[in-house]
């Protein structure tokens, strides 16, 4: 005997929490994880019953956790559609926003670099950026007490300069808005007309026409504006959504789905129609609502021959043989195949004050609608149970197509004011820094709104974490330490000022290129004794500093060196330099640099260089020995070798930790002695953790006699052999 998908797939699950197939957790995280198999395989079936065999078997976590199996009804109704449901680019022209693709007014740039009009962003409309998929909303999708959304000053005041009367409207559009939310529906109205007499063309205010109508209960007149605005622009998430919420209000929850779902479809990320839509699911799932509706439908439904599959005894079974069939012509007629309820689709859409014609232009095909604008009807409809038929897939199919002689035009009727910019109000002037005041290089936005190369905001958060400008608190931008680049205003820059841009670029090379020399004004970083292959961990905390730090990451040396301090030359004549293993930077700007000693220097000319220390130096290499001489020297480094074995094994035991714990364990006795140009690197490793004066190492470091500088370390470690035989 055959059985139901439910059933195969809830034998897959786990077994209820509580019981004894385990935790609860458990048993939840395993039925996500079988729900997210499904969806690349796009098995609506089984994904349906695994997301149903979980809500019997335990509990599911509510609509929070029916994302995976939306994501299943997304690409299924993705599939069905066909290839040539792209994404709508919008208007075209140099300001547009990443979100719907129309005009940027009061534009406003985002974490990842990425600029959306302030409309977008004040909806909340998506929880991803459309580009790059970073989170808009704190991760997770959900608000939370967000920042304000402070303009983009740069990029709205050339918006400003290039197109005044497209910043006009969208400061007409904030206004409507505001009306809107504040309940004046009627002002809101009023204010709307006026404007579509002097512009009819503006699809935005058919728009907030709709939500005015909304407001005051006037369905079927927000149907037709939006329906309107669908033959204009047939591929707008938005507009979908608006439509479906209409229905949703007016009690028909069956087509309010199929329009989110189209509104995802086009717009996988636009997080209020996902909520929507799993709120649907979530209640239409529910055992509860599963069983009346299963009692209600085998009864009282006069077209229970014309489903497309049969109702079984079981829940489970009944449920998921809910599927999308290959899509099919729906034809001309003005009445369809009456559904679910009993009503057809002049009939439903009679529930709107509408007639054939309605049912003409909004092509869908009802699905457990009724026609029930009072709360009770609502609570009642939601026990209906949705089923999907063939015509399902294709939501709004004949709508588009009776528009299509219309839609057509839509490429030329959006092609704004706003596609070319005069070529006399392109300055340069408009695109430089307020504080290195050349034209932007990397041009990076902050949270407060103002715009700088990226390299200029970084040193002035070295001394101050503040803007520059409004002296607005940057503690947080500094800590996440995200400076994207404005990607917007670099293309500006690219298209319109690309000879000045090549210049910028050129003299941004020679400058990393001087940085990145390591014998001409070599990075001096004056602080304590560095020696070869020692490590040398350092806290860095002065701007100067973290500058210097900064550029030798970024150039790709990696390297600076380190010499202690002199009182008459800054700094003194011989160092060594150090390579940077690791950066950790605290939230508040600082870093903790690991670093390890590299070659020995001697200075040669002293310099200055934005605040740090800058040095010309030659390197240097251990004078080799050979046949008599290096058979000496080897016994002369056997003996100093034990001898420092020696006074560190008798060392105390709280001292022998403290050594090792910072420098590490002592390096091994080397067979060629004279392989490295620094010679043996336990030499450099004793003479770090012999407590001596800096001087006296710093008279070791300079040698280039290894034969001297183990005579030196065996005067040394005579002397402290002494102490501790006493």
């Amino acid at each position: 005997a055959a059985s139901s998908p439910a059933a195969t797939v809830g034998s897959e699950l786990p077994p209820e929490p509580g019981g004894s197939g385990g935790p609860g957790e458990e048993a939840d995280e395993e039925r996500e994880l079988l729900l997210a198999r499904l969806v690349p395989a796009s098995r609506l079936k089984e994904a349906v019953g695994a997301s149903l065999a979980s809500l019997c078997l335990g509990p599911f976590g509510g609509a929070q956790r029916l994302g995976t199996l939306v994501d299943c009804l997304v690409l299924n109704y993705r599939l069905r559609q066909g290839p040539g449901r792209g994404r709508e680019r919008g208007a075209e022209g140099p300001l547009r926003c990443c979100g719907c693709g129309r005009f940027l007014g009061e534009p406003v740039t985002v974490p990842c670099g990425h600029t959306y009009c302030r409309r977008c962003l004040r909806r909340e409309l998506r929880a991803r950026c459309r580009r790059c998929r970073d989170w808009l909303l704190p991760a997770g999708g959900t608000s939370t007490a967000a920042a304000p959304l402070r303009t983009s000053v740069v990029l709205n005041r050339l918006a400003e300069k290039w197109f005044p009367g497209e910043c006009e409207r969208a400061r007409a559009g904030s206004r409507l808005e505001e009306l809107l939310t504040q309940g004046r529906f009627r002002e809101a109205l009023g204010a709307v007309n006026q404007a579509l007499r002097a512009d009819s063309s503006d699809l935005m205010l058919r728009i907030y026409r709709a939500e005015s109508y909304v407001g005051l209960q006037e369905y079927k007149t927000a149907i037709e504006d939006l329906n309107f605005v669908i033959s204009k622009m047939p591929n707008w998430p938005e507009v979908y959504f608006q439509k479906g919420k209409v229905l949703q209000d007016s009690g028909f929850v069956g087509d309010a789905l199929q329009l989110f779902l189209q509104c995802l479809a086009l717009d996988e990320d636009f997080l209020p129609a996902k909520l929507e839509v799993e709120k649907i699911l979530c209640d239409v799932l529910s055992p509860e609502k599963l069983g009346e509706s299963l009692k209600e439908s085998a009864w009282n439904s006069p077209h229970i021959r014309n489903k497309p599959f049969i109702l079984g005894s079981e829940v489970t079974a009944s449920y998921c043989n809910l599927q999308l069939c290959p899509p099919q012509s729906l034809g001309g007629s003005d009445v369809l195949e009456p559904v679910s309820g009993g009503l057809n689709r002049a009939q439903s859409a009679h529930a709107l004050n509408s007639t054939k014609d309605l049912a003409k232009e909004d092509g869908l095909k009802r699905v457990s609608s009724e026609p029930l604008l009072s709360g009770q009807g609502k609570g009642a409809l939601l026990k209906r149970k949705l089923s999907f038929s063939e015509q399902d897939t294709v939501v709004c199919e004949d709508g588009r197509n009776k528009h299509k002689k219309q839609g057509e035009s839509t490429k030329r009727d959006m092609t704004l004011a706003f596609g070319t910019i005069p070529g006399d109000l392109i300055d340069v002037s408009d695109f430089e820094c307020s504080l290195c005041m050349r034209l932007f290089f990397e041009p990076v936005t902050t949270p407060c709104g103002h715009t700088f190369c990226k390299g200029c905001l970084e040193r002035c958060l070295d001394h101050a974490p503040q803007c520059p400008l409004c002296k607005e608190s940057l503690k947080e931008y500094l800590a996440s330490r995200k400076y994207s680049i404005t990607e917007l205003l670099e293309e500006l820059i690219m298209k319109y000022l690309s000879d000045e841009l090549f210049e910028r670029k050129r003299i941004h090379a020679e400058e990393t290129a001087e940085h990145s020399n390591l014998t001409k004004n070599v990075p001096m970083f004056v602080c304590t004794m560095a020696y070869p292959t020692v490590p040398c961990p350092l806290h860095v905390f002065e701007p100067r500093y973290r500058l210097m730090i900064r550029r030798s990451m970024e150039t790709g040396t990696k390297q600076f060196g380190m010499c202690i301090s002199d009182s008459q030359n800054g700094f003194a004549d011989y160092g060594c330099m150090l390579q940077i293993r690791n950066v950790h930077f605290l939230p508040d700007g600082r870093s903790v640099v690991d670093t390890i000693g590299g070659k020995r220097f001697r200075v040669l000319r002293r310099g200055m260089k934005d605040g740090y220390c800058t040095a010309d130096i030659e390197y240097l290499e251990d004078v080799k020995v050979a046949d008599e001489e290096l058979k000496k020297l080897r016994e002369l480094h056997n003996f100093v070798y034990n001898q420092a074995c020696s006074w560190f094994q008798n060392l105390r035991n709280k001292f022998r930790t403290q050594i090792l714990q910072h420098f590490g364990p002592m390096p091994d006795r080397e067979e060629n002695i004279q392989a490295m140009p620094n010679g043996p690197a336990w030499c450099w490793w004793l003479l770090a953790v012999l407590p001596v004066d800096p001087r006296y190492q710093l008279s070791v470091l300079s040698m280039m006699s290894l034969k001297d500088r183990l005579i030196k370390i065996q005067h040394i470690l005579t002397y402290f052999s002494r102490d501790q035989s006493k």
